[in-house]
């Protein structure tokens, strides 16, 4: 989670930083728009790098349990609805100093109407706005990301669904063009971390 503007291969004002929103050990780059042609060349002068498209960057981000904005939350979902609550730190909750806080805090030590988790799933593979049902078929809350797990070979996917049919292990049921499919809730990461840190 540390970032800096620096000059990458010549290239000034690019910001790097290394917050592992793939899920990998890595950096992010931004450039400035007019360089990023000259930057991905001068990158790929070295042999280790190869060029990935965003379905490789949006598989990885699913394996390691990652949101992504728009999709799996937005301006409506609070952190506690997207299990999100570790960003906020006791100092904060104590002192209820940020926005939202009349919200959040309650919700921490109350009930949500909905809750994210992820999903495992075998057959054709689920896609945002999948129904999520529970095993007698009522219709629990829909799937927010999904795609084939290169990793596990099987696939994976994010959702909200309501609290009782949160715990890791639950079985489902997902509707995928018109068919329905079976399920089940899941710990995540899906796929463990291995992000270098610091001791």
């Amino acid at each position: 989670m540390m970032g800096v503007t620096t000059s990458v291969f010549g290239i000034p004002g690019c910001r790097v930083t290394r917050c592992g929103y793939t899920g990998e050990d890595g950096v992010e780059i931004s450039v400035p728009g007019g360089r990023a042609v000259e930057l991905a060349e001068k990158l790929l002068q070295s042999p280790e790098v190869k060029l990935a498209g965003l379905a490789a960057r949006d598989s990885l981000r699913l394996e390691a349990g990652l949101c992504l904005y728009g999709n799996d939350i937005d301006d409506t979902t609070t952190p506690v609805e997207a299990s999100l609550v570790w960003t906020l730190g006791k100092r904060r909750r104590a002192a209820m100093d940020f926005p939202g806080a009349s919200v959040i805090v309650p919700q921490i030590k109350g009930k949500v109407n909905r809750k994210r988790v992820g999903l495992t799933s075998t057959g054709p593979p689920v896609r945002q706005h999948t129904p999520i049902l529970n095993t007698e078929g009522r219709v629990i809350g829909e799937v927010t990301s999904g795609c084939p797990s290169p990793s596990l070979k099987l696939n994976v996917a994010m959702g909200y669904v309501e609290p009782e049919y949160a715990k890791a292990g639950t079985a489902l049921r997902l509707e995928v063009r018109k068919k329905l499919v079976d399920g089940v809730t899941s710990k995540m990461p899906f796929v463990p971390t291995k992000y270098y840190n610091v001791k």
